[in-house]
C-alpha cells in the first residue's frame, strides 16, 4: 500500500497524432510509474496508427478513398467511433460533423494574406459535402459507406478525447489510481495529487494564452476547450475563428472560448467545438438539458456564461 509521503508525480510528454500529449502518473515507485506511461503512449500509437488521415494505409483513409464508390469493412473499434460521432451529429444538429474532412480548406487558410471573406455561395459550395446523414453504417457487415464523391472524413475533433481515455483505462488497469492525460489541453484527471488534494485546472483567458482567468478542483473528470485563440484572422476589425460552421461554410463568430467539463474526454472534446458554433443561448440550452456534463462559455465581449451545474473559482 502506497503512503501518501512517499507518493510523487512522474511525467513524460511527447507529440503523438500531431500534438503535445502528457502523461503524469502518482505512484512511489519511478521506474513502474514510468512502464505505466510506456504502455500508454503504446496505446495512443495503436489508436493514431487506426484513425490518422496522414497514413494511406489507415482505416479512415481506405473509407475516404472509397467515398461513392463501395462500403469499406472496418475494425469494431473504428466503427463505434464514427457511430458515436454520428449520434453527437444528431445531438448537436449537425454542429459537430466527423465529415468535415470534405470541406475546401483552401478558402481559410487563417495567415496574413487572407483579407477578404468569400462570397456566400463560394463559401456554401466548400462544405457542400459535409453532411454526416450522407455516411451509411451497416452493423451486420461492419462496413462504412461515404454516399458522394469527394466526401471525407476525419477525427480532429473526438480523436484526441477518445485517446486520452483509452490511455487513461490502460494505466488504470495496470494499478495507477490517479493520474492525468493532458492530449494538448484536452485533458482527463483522475484519483488525487500526492497529498491527498484534489486536482487543481485552469481555465486558459481566450485574451491571454499562458494565463488563466478561473480555477476548477476537479477529480474523476475530463476537461477540453475550443477557442478562437490559437487560429484567427482579423478583417475589418472583426476577428473570425478557424472553427468553420458546415452549415454555412463561414467562422462562427460571438464566442472566444468554450470549455466542456465531463466523466468522457471523448464526449468533452467532441461537444466543445459545435457549442462554439450554436452560440451562447443554444449551446447553453444544450448543455443543461445533458446530465453529467457542463460547461464554461468566454464570449467575444469576455463575459463568462457558466451551465446550471458550475462553480467557478476566479483566478
Amino acid at each position: 500500500m502506497e503512503t501518501t509521503a512517499t507518493r510523487s508525480i512522474h511525467n513524460k510528454g511527447l507529440r503523438l497524432m500531431g500534438n503535445h500529449f502528457e502523461f503524469s502518473v502518482v505512484a512511489d515507485d519511478g521506474a513502474w510509474a514510468m512502464a505505466c506511461i510506456e504502455r500508454a503512449i503504446d496505446e495512443v500509437k495503436r489508436i493514431e496508427a487506426l484513425f490518422t488521415t496522414y497514413r494511406d494505409d489507415s482505416q479512415t483513409n481506405r473509407i475516404n478513398a472509397a467515398a461513392g464508390i463501395a462500403p469499406v469493412e472496418v475494425d469494431g473499434e473504428v466503427f463505434d467511433l464514427i457511430a458515436r460521432s454520428l449520434r453527437i451529429s444528431v445531438l448537436t444538429q449537425g454542429a459537430f460533423d466527423i465529415t468535415y474532412g470534405s470541406m475546401d480548406k483552401r478558402l481559410w487558410n487563417f495567415d496574413t494574406t487572407m483579407t477578404s471573406l468569400p462570397d456566400a455561395e463560394t463559401a456554401r459550395a466548400a462544405v457542400r459535402l459535409i453532411n454526416y446523414r450522407n455516411v451509411i453504417m451497416d452493423a451486420d457487415r461492419r462496413t462504412v459507406f461515404l454516399k458522394e464523391k469527394g466526401m471525407r472524413i476525419g477525427f480532429g475533433g473526438i480523436g484526441k478525447g477518445y485517446a486520452a481515455d483509452r490511455a487513461k483505462d490502460v494505466m488504470k488497469k495496470m494499478g495507477v489510481t490517479s493520474g492525468i492525460v493532458n492530449a494538448a489541453g484536452d485533458l482527463t484527471v483522475w484519483g488525487t495529487q500526492p497529498d491527498g488534494q484534489s486536482w487543481t485546472i485552469g481555465i486558459a483567458d481566450p485574451g491571454h494564452r499562458a494565463a488563466s482567468f478561473a480555477s476548477l478542483t476537479l477529480s474523476d473528470v475530463s476537461v477540453a476547450t475550443s477557442g478562437n485563440y490559437e487560429k484567427f484572422v482579423v478583417i475589418d476589425g472583426q476577428r473570425y475563428s478557424h472553427t468553420i460552421d458546415p452549415k454555412t461554410g463561414y467562422p462562427v463568430k460571438g464566442i472566444k472560448s468554450v470549455t466542456i467539463l465531463c466523466p468522457s474526454a471523448e464526449i468533452a472534446d467532441a461537444m466543445a467545438t459545435p457549442v462554439m458554433v450554436m452560440g451562447v443561448k443554444a449551446g447553453l440550452y444544450l448543455i443543461n438539458q445533458i446530465k453529467g456534463i457542463a460547461c464554461i462559455i468566454v464570449d467575444d465581449h469576455d463575459r463568462v456564461h457558466a451551465s446550471d451545474t458550475i462553480n467557478l473559482k476566479h483566478a
